[in-house]
């Protein structure tokens, strides 16, 4: 059966932008399973958001409730993702935060090939490391204790390092070549397990795969095996997913969608107390009650007392340190002297007298 979004991509190529084919991805599908749990699928280079997309689809229709995370470089790609995905942020992926270990799914098929060259101050070519890599390192740390990592990346590129740096941080690791080979693409599944050192025999056949001893083994178009469980949502207190850079456009996207929660839609309501004449306490306050009240800014504003005088008042408190000696006479003569100091909390009042006359304008300390 086809693909619902494949028909909506634009699916060029620029910038190292390789999408996931159709073939390939129904038969990824075909190896996952979410059941009926809440699960988090991420992909940190969305691309227009089609491959995401049909993954949640695809889980949707097993009875999982999907959420899907993207992040997308490009702008036209990304605002394409917006579309179709639940959260997107058009952005590079080094400056987006999404919590650790907080997503079930990690669907990464980076950019392909090496980053930008650079020269030292000495002229000499610095050593370049491929896309693949980097995206991988900083991509895994998201992805909770077993959860499913598939991974779509050149077999060339698989070589003794990366093979590593899979090994270490995944288990049941299974090496695929992708049934479109136009771009010469494999397809590696895994279990994110906690760092430790490498699995030898898992490293060994990643290398082999790189170094195409495997290319007969191309993804199957049904799965036999037991499928790769995505597992439930990880319970965070603090999920975060955003930019710590944003653009106008998305700005003023975030502010169309939660600008009636700001400051101004809820002026009226946010200061409407402030009209409304303040109750008096039940009974006078005591100094201590007073000075929480100071400290608070509760007490401030014009007061008028019973014969016309008018003061604007602010109030506040300090901090006074008193001093006591005691001596005291041991047995065999000596005497001991014991200073205690106590701080203590002193309220005061001053207010600027708008009494007409001749203290008008004066400063008045109350104590």
């Amino acid at each position: 059966m086809a693909l619902i979004f494949q028909r909506l991509a634009h699916n060029f190529l620029k910038n190292g932008y390789y999408p996931t084919d159709e073939v390939t991805l129904q038969r990824i599908l075909s190896a996952l399973d979410a059941g009926d749990r809440t699960v988090r699928i991420h992909d940190p280079c969305c691309g227009e958001g089609i491959a995401l997309a049909e993954i949640d689809h695809g889980l949707a229709t097993q009875g999982a409730t999907v959420t899907t995370f993207g992040i997308e470089f490009d702008q036209e790609r990304a605002w394409h993702a917006k579309q179709l995905l639940d959260y997107v942020i058009h952005s590079d992926v080094h400056d987006v935060v999404i919590s650790a270990r907080s997503t079930g799914l990690l669907f990464l098929n980076p950019p392909y090939g090496d980053v930008v060259s650079d020269k030292g101050q000495t002229g000499d070519q610095v050593k370049r490391e491929r896309l693949e890599k980097i995206f991988f390192r900083k991509t895994i740390s998201t992805l909770q204790f077993g959860g499913v990592l598939v991974l779509i990346v050149p077999y060339y590129v698989i070589d003794a390092d990366f093979a590593s740096m899979i090994a270490r941080h995944c288990d049941q690791v299974r090496f695929f070549m992708a049934p479109e080979t136009r771009f010469k693409q494999c397809v590696i599944f895994g279990v994110k397990k906690r760092s430790e050192h490498p699995a030898k025999a898992v490293a060994d056949m990643l290398e082999a795969g790189g170094r195409g001893e495997l290319l007969s083994q191309v993804l199957p178009e049904q799965w036999t095996d037991m499928p790769y469980a995505i597992p439930a949502a990880a319970e965070l207190p603090d999920f975060r997913f955003h930019a710590v850079r944003i653009d106008a456009p998305q700005l003023k996207e975030e502010l169309d969608r939660f600008g009636h929660h700001t400051l101004w839609p809820q002026f009226k309501t946010t200061f409407s107390q402030g009209g409304k004449p303040h109750r008096p306490p039940l009974r006078d306050m005591s100094k201590w009650h007073l000075a929480l009240a100071l400290a608070a800014g509760q007490v401030c504003g014009v007061v008028r007392s019973a014969s016309g005088r008018t003061l604007l008042i602010k109030g506040d408190t300090f901090k006074e340190r008193s001093s006591t000696v005691e001596y005291q006479e041991n047995a065999d003569g000596s005497v001991n002297e014991i200073r205690t100091l106590t701080d203590k909390f002193v309220p005061v009042i001053r207010g600027i007298d708008f009494t007409p006359g001749p203290s008008l304008g004066q400063i008045v300390t109350i104590r």
